[in-house]
């Protein structure tokens, strides 16, 4: 868990939570100047989720889904059913938004979870900026993992789904995944980012994108996942 982090002139703090029977990382983003977070791929476990919020007194007043696979949604509806009067409005790009509401596109059916959840409140598109507090996160789309694949950005920070992790990169053999989409995202929309920008990613350890410019080995030439 990543505590009490800031980020450029708008203060932010990121908490990360390994969730889920997969080990999916959720990233709860809060407005440290006041009471509003986002809540970033709720993938399971959201009773722990819940009592993060609660301990720190944030108000979610967002669900965003960095893309539709069940491993990072399949605590959605239940978040949703704990924050009662305060329902966060949930968030996933256009592309992506059917696997919310379908257990085969999401591969919930194929993992016997069957998670089929009701449509987003709002659909996202590339260069959208979602706003909260006084942070704003920047919509960059990422396909290759997904075709809706999205990363978030601010200065100093980015939280790159399933697109990019520390020393590897996403995988492209599930439904609508694309190997030449995947590198086109993460070098023309990534890897341009300053490089001292941290990345909080999808599954496993934080990184920099200093750190992937210089040591991933699937972005020299190295084999897919």
């Amino acid at each position: 868990m990543r505590v009490g982090v800031r980020f450029g002139a708008r203060p932010m703090r990121v908490e990360t939570l390994v969730v889920g029977p997969l080990g999916a990382n959720c990233h709860v983003v809060a407005c440290e100047r006041g009471s509003q977070a986002a809540v970033v791929d709720p993938g399971g476990d959201a009773d722990v989720i819940y009592d993060l919020l609660q301990r720190n007194e944030w108000v979610p007043a967002l669900v965003i889904c960095t893309h539709g696979h069940v491993d990072h949604i399949g605590g959605v509806g239940e978040l949703l059913r704990l924050c009662r009067g305060r329902r966060p409005q949930v968030c996933i790009h256009e592309a992506d938004a059917p696997m919310l509401v379908d257990s085969q596109m999401n591969l919930s059916a194929f993992a016997g979870m069957d998670v089929a959840l009701p449509a987003a409140d709002r659909l996202l598109r590339d260069g959208d900026v979602i706003s909260f507090g006084e942070v704003e996160l920047s919509v960059l789309h990422t396909p290759g993992h997904t075709p809706g694949g999205i990363c978030l950005y601010a200065p100093g920070v980015l939280i790159s789904g399933d697109t990019l992790f520390a020393a590897s990169v996403g995988r492209t053999d599930f439904p609508g995944g694309s190997q030449a989409q995947l590198l086109s995202s993460i070098n023309d929309r990534l890897l341009t980012l300053p490089p001292e920008t941290e990345v909080y990613t999808g599954h496993g350890p934080p990184t920099t994108i200093a750190d992937e410019i210089r040591g991933n080995p699937f972005l020299m030439g190295g084999p897919m996942p």
